[in-house]
């Protein structure tokens, strides 16, 4: 072979090992720290790529796309949680996880279900009482059990949709990093703070935003917009806790009698749950659908592709929907 082979030969080898390593890397940037934390679906993982910055490689366990309700973990997902040294979740929200998380030894471990304050089903559903007292159907929410066997236990997971409760999660996070690296203390709470300052103006545009409206009910998917009633709506779903589970007759036929009463104009979907439920619904009363977005997954190629940006844009179809 000739130099001029063997160096073309040596170049190629170098090219296809880096390649190679660049295809094993699994989080969501890179690191030179070497310091790795692990989400376990999109708030959590924003909120803690927001506090840690350039020097931690995160990696959020839901992959774009995926429902986290439903989350199964794969080998890969296995070992990012044996190589995190930090990992955020939410108790009681995806089963797999609190399974494997079970298992992990080594890591700090921060639980989003301890660290903001869950509202409760009972709460949520205390001001429904009076509206469904005679509907069969809500006894079952006395168990907090969905059709398709997941158990929340006692609180609404879905927090997130408060953003005032996204600062605490950044809060937490933060102290969660710095246990790992003392040396970067300052700088996760100094992001926090940041971030802290963001979520508040956010949380003051839904205050104002949604202040004066024609309409205060709301028909959604599925629950997952119960932390929104602080601004003064009030959400009924066709289906419980989890976007698949399947309402009963009863429940439609209150919910069609309901938009009938309210003069409900819009019945929302989501973007990562079939939107069959919400268009038959919609159909069937004559009024039309749109998208408010639970927020579980990562945003699409519409422009909205954060956090921040797809509560704004909630806040816009709640505002047309309801004639804020």
């Amino acid at each position: 072979m000739s130099t001029r082979s063997r160096s073309l030969a040596l170049t190629s080898a170098l090219a296809a090992t880096a390649l190679l390593a660049g295809c094993g890397q699994s989080g969501a940037a890179d690191s030179d720290s070497g310091r790795q934390a692990v989400a376990a679906f999109y708030p959590l993982a924003w909120a803690t790529e927001r506090v840690a910055g350039d020097d931690w490689e995160v990696t959020n366990l839901t992959q774009p796309g995926g429902e986290p309700h439903d989350l199964e973990l794969g080998i890969s997902q296995t070992a990012d949680l044996d190589e995190a040294d930090v990992v955020v979740f939410q108790h009681e929200f995806q089963p797999a996880v609190d399974d494997a998380v079970e298992n992990v030894s080594d890591a700090v471990l921060v639980d989003a279900a301890e660290s903001v304050e869950l509202r409760s089903l009972e709460e949520q559903h205390e001001g429904h009482e009076d509206e469904h007292a005679d509907d069969d159907e809500h006894a079952d929410d006395d168990e907090h059990t969905d059709e398709d066997g997941h158990d929340h236990g006692d609180t609404d997971p879905h927090f997130w949709q408060d953003p005032l409760l996204m600062a605490d999660l950044a809060d937490a996070v933060a102290e969660g990093l710095a246990e790992v690296d003392a040396d970067g203390a300052a700088t996760y709470r100094a992001n926090a703070d940041e971030l802290r300052a963001e979520l508040e103006a956010l949380d003051a545009a839904f205050t104002e935003g949604l202040a004066e409206c024609e309409r205060d009910t709301v028909v959604v998917s599925h629950e997952a917009f119960g932390y929104l009633e602080r601004y003064g709506m009030h959400f009924e779903a066709i289906a419980g806790l989890t976007p698949d589970a399947e309402p009963t007759p009863a429940v439609l036929a209150d919910l069609e009698e309901l938009i009938a009463d309210e003069g409900i104009t819009t019945v929302f979907s989501e973007r990562l749950a079939s939107p069959a439920m919400a268009e038959s619904l919609a159909s069937d009363t004559g009024v039309e659908t749109a998208v408010l977005d639970p927020i579980e997954g990562p945003g699409d190629d519409d422009g909205a592709t954060d956090y921040v940006a797809l509560m704004q844009q909630n806040l816009a179809a709640l505002q047309q929907a309801n004639g804020c």
